[in-house]
C-alpha cells in the first residue's frame, strides 16, 4: 500500500516481513536490527564466508528473527510471505578480491538472479545493494547517478567492479521485464563496528595498525580521497528509499572528503597512538577522488548524514579495541 507522502506503509499496523541475505555481514546485520525496530520480521541469509554469527548472536531468541546459513549462488526459497528482499550478500574488500575472486563475482550474477527471482516470486519490492565501485575511478566529480563511469573490465578490482555493475544491469531488466518492483542504492565507503579486523578496507586496517602500535600503511602519496559514511546514517538512508516509491539508483555516502594521509593522521590522534604513517607503492586502479553527488538522496528522500566524522570514528575505534583487546 502507497501512502500520498509515498511511503510503503503496512496495512493496519500489520508486520512486513523482510529477506536480507548477506544478513550476518556489517551491514546486512545492521539493517536487520534497523527493521526490527520498525516492527518487522526477518530472514537472515548469510553462507558465513565473509559474515558472522558474532554479528546477529544479540538476535537469538528473538522469535522474529530467523536465521538461515545457505548460499544464495545456489536456487533458494524463503516459506511463507515476502514483502522485502534486500540484497546484501558480497564480499566487499580488497583481500576478498584477490582471496575469492570467483565468489565474488557468482554471488554478484547467481546470487543476485537468485534473489530477484525469489522477490518475483513472492511479489516483494526487490532492494540491490550496490556501490560507488561502478564509477570505477572517476573522471567526473563528485559523482552523480548518471555518470556511467571510468572501470577497467580486466584490473584486480574488476571482480567487484563487474559484479556490482551486472547486479544494476539485471536488476534493471526484471523491472522491464517483469515489472518487478525494484531500488538500487549505491554506497560510497561504509564503516563502522562489525566490520571484520582483517577487513581490508581502509577503516579497519588503520584502527587496527594503530590500535597495536604498528605503522599505517598508505599506498602511494596518500592523497587519494573518500569520502567515509557511518553505518547508522547509512542505514537510515536505506530504509528512506527502501520505502519510497523512487525507482532509479541513490547515492548514499558523505559530502565531506579526505585524503588517505589526513585520515591516517586523524585515526593516531584518536586513537593515542604512537604510529607512523608508512608509504608504500600505488595500488593499481585505485580510485584518486571518491564523492558523491548526493542531490538525489537530499530532494528525494529528505536524507542527509548526521554523524560528525570524529564521533563515528570513535565509536568503531571502540569496538576494535574491544575485539583486539588492545
Amino acid at each position: 500500500m502507497t501512502s500520498e507522502n509515498g511511503h510503503f506503509l503496512s496495512i493496519l499496523g500489520a508486520s512486513l516481513r523482510s529477506v536480507i541475505t548477506g544478513g550476518a555481514g556489517f551491514l546486512g546485520s545492521h539493517l536487520a536490527d534497523y527493521l526490527l525496530s520498525k516492527g518487522h520480521e526477518v530472514v537472515l541469509i548469510d553462507n558465513l564466508v565473509t559474515g558472522a554469527k558474532e554479528n546477529i548472536a544479540h538476535l537469538e531468541g528473538n522469535p522474529k528473527a530467523t536465521f538461515v546459513e545457505a548460499d544464495i549462488c545456489d536456487p533458494f526459497d524463503v516459506a511463507g510471505p515476502v514483502d522485502f528482499v534486500f540484497n546484501f550478500a558480497s564480499p566487499a574488500s580488497p583481500i576478498d578480491f584477490d582471496r575469492i575472486p570467483i565468489e565474488v563475482m557468482k554471488v554478484g550474477s547467481y546470487g543476485t538472479h537468485n534473489c530477484l527471482e525469489l522477490a518475483r516470486r513472492k511479489g516483494a519490492r526487490f532492494f540491490m545493494a550496490s556501490t560507488s565501485e561502478v564509477y570505477g575511478d572517476p573522471h567526473v566529480h563528485p559523482q552523480p547517478e548518471s555518470y556511467w563511469g571510468n572501470v577497467n573490465p580486466i584490473g584486480p578490482r574488476s571482480v567487484y567492479d563487474e559484479a556490482k555493475r551486472y547486479s544494476e544491469a539485471i536488476t534493471m531488466a526484471y523491472r522491464r521485464h517483469y515489472g518487478l518492483d525494484t531500488r538500487i542504492v549505491r554506497f560510497f565507503n561504509t564503516f563502522g563496528p562489525r566490520m571484520r579486523l582483517d577487513d581490508g578496507r581502509v577503516i579497519p586496517n588503520f584502527i587496527t595498525q594503530a590500535l597495536s602500535g604498528k605503522p599505517l600503511t598508505v599506498y602511494g602519496d596518500g592523497m587519494q580521497t573518500r569520502s567515509l559514511g557511518y553505518y547508522r546514517d547509512i542505514i537510515e538512508g536505506v530504509y528512506l528509499l527502501a520505502t519510497s516509491d523512487y525507482q532509479e539508483p541513490v547515492n548514499l555516502g558523505t559530502h565531506d572528503e579526505y585524503t588517505m594521509k589526513d585520515l591516517a593522521t586523524l585515526i593516531i590522534e584518536l586513537t593515542n597512538s604512537s604510529s607512523v604513517v608508512a608509504h608504500l607503492p600505488e595500488l593499481k586502479d585505485d580510485p584518486k577522488q571518491r564523492r558523491p553527488d548526493t542531490t538525489r538522496a537530499q530532494t528525494i528522500l529528505g536524507w542527509s548524514p548526521k554523524t560528525p566524522l570524529a564521533q563515528s570514528l570513535g565509536e568503531t575505534i571502540e569496538f576494535f579495541r574491544g575485539k583486539m583487546g588492545a
